[in-house]
């Protein structure tokens, strides 16, 4: 029995421009331009017709079984590591660990095909699309870049939720640098700045939201300094502090659509980098960083655009700058009379030296560090300092009753207070350990018959003699 072929919309247009060739309704050069084919090909199509029926117009291929066809031993690999190796991940992710890792390359479409053949759908939920108008990329690289944080389940179940900070550059999407870090500090973006400095140098402005790391976001109170409250403003942050010093325009966004780029970028890194670190088995902090230090590479390579204008706006940083004076912590202090600053419970002493013999009332600046160490700078240079020495305690009376043998001690330096006896109670310390006070100098109660337990009676006024 002859096999049933069902022609398409357009075989069956031909069907119906041939009959009409075959009973000279239409000439070949009409029939051609409606099938909008040669002459001769609609002679041949004619012939084949005539001689074989509507199968003729079928294709050659149909039924058969494509060359380039995965086979079901393939298929059957890739659910299986879906399922197991790369659970998780969505289809476009899934396709490049497979042609990465496993040496199976397929398209996007083929590896969605085949997961949802066995009911496997992508674990990424499609939201309803909002209607948003896309800014336009900055020209040059290195002219804006955005940075934020991602607080996030990183490790899995391995480790702890860390904190991942990443820049992105506007112009060409490259991750210019990245860091893990337990919680969004200040710290954590200085060495973000620091990473970014490193490797490409300073941008022209950074794009940030407008978290109290990056801004002060409220007016000069009366609890604020003399100067604030003058100039109108609080003073920089030490994140914003740092901007200053590096010349870098700081941009604070009005909302979290604004800086679409850095969000979209976590929305990324939050399947791609948690399958790496899930396959490196990274469980730590330590772990995590050496992960993404080897990732970046490849991040930017898959995912980083040209830009739209040659060169790089980065700039390298000034020979006059050190990054150590830069990248740390910085407060101002005076100096007290003896040449000593009081800073986090330390207790600094200032040395004499060329410039000048002493420091008593001057305003200095603390740089305090990341490694934990403390330097001193005043007009520009470094000061040499040593640890103070404890104070000597000086004698106070304490409040209450006068009187007795109650004398003690107090230190001034802020460990807590430490009460000494003089030497004369030391004396009079008896082997039992207790003190042996005189008793005739002990104080005596009144009498019975003393004034002082009389009642006080108001005296009576006598009428004066003129009344």
């Amino acid at each position: 029995m002859k096999e049933t072929i069902t022609l398409n919309t357009q075989e069956q247009k031909r069907v119906m421009v041939l009959n009409r060739l075959l009973v000279g309704q239409l000439t070949a050069a009409e029939a051609a331009v409606l099938l909008k084919l040669s002459e001769r090909q609609v002679r041949r199509l004619s012939a084949a017709y005539q001689q074989e029926g509507a199968a003729a117009l079928a294709h050659g291929n149909r039924g058969r079984k494509p060359v380039q066809s995965i086979s079901e031993e393939v298929r059957s690999q890739v659910i299986e590591l879906a399922s197991t190796t790369y659970v998780g991940c969505n289809y476009q992710q899934l396709r490049d660990l497979l042609a990465e890792r496993d040496g199976i390359e397929f398209s996007r479409t083929s590896v969605r095909r085949i997961l949802l053949a066995a009911g496997i759908a992508s674990p990424r939920k499609q939201r309803r699309r909002q209607h948003r108008r896309r800014r336009v990329r900055y020209a040059q690289e290195g002219m804006l870049v955005q940075i934020d944080g991602s607080r996030h389940a990183w490790l899995g179940d391995r480790g702890p939720w860390l904190c991942l900070l990443a820049a992105i550059d506007d112009a060409t999407g490259t991750l210019a640098a990245a860091v893990f870090r337990e919680e969004e500090d200040a710290a954590g973006y200085f060495l973000l700045v620091q990473q970014l400095l490193e490797q490409h140098g300073r941008p022209l402005a950074l794009y940030h939201d407008r978290h109290g790391i990056f801004q002060q976001n409220s007016a000069a109170t009366e609890a604020d300094s003399l100067e604030e409250q003058l100039a109108g403003k609080q003073d920089p942050t030490q994140f914003g502090r740092l901007l200053e010093e590096l010349e870098i325009t700081s941009i604070a966004a009005r909302s979290p659509q604004a800086k679409g780029r850095v969000e979209r970028l976590f929305g990324t890194l939050q399947e791609r980098l948690v399958m790496q670190l899930r396959l490196a088995e990274a469980s730590t902090l330590e772990q995590a960083n050496q992960v993404l230090e080897s990732y970046l590479p490849r991040f930017n390579a898959q995912f980083a655009v040209a830009a739209t204008q040659e060169g790089s706006a980065y700039r390298p940083l000034q020979e006059t700058l050190h990054a150590a004076d830069l990248f740390c912590f910085k407060y101002l202090r005076i100096v007290a009379a003896d040449n000593t600053i009081s800073f986090a419970k330390q207790r600094l002493q200032l040395l004499p030296d060329a410039q000048r013999r002493s420091y008593a009332k001057a305003r200095i600046q603390v740089h305090e560090h990341f490694d934990g160490h403390l330097s001193v700078h005043s007009a520009g240079r470094c000061v040499a300092t040593t640890e103070a020495p404890l104070e000597t305690s000086t004698m106070r009376t304490r409040s209450g009753p006068r009187g007795g043998t109650d004398v003690s001690m107090v230190s001034q330096t802020p460990s807590s207070a430490v009460v000494l006896l003089n030497q004369a109670s030391t004396a009079e310390l008896g082997e039992s350990g207790a003190c042996q006070v005189d008793q005739s100098s002990a104080p005596r109660r009144p009498a019975a018959t003393h004034p002082w337990r009389k009642p006080w009676v108001k005296p009576k006024r006598t009428k004066s003699l003129d009344t």
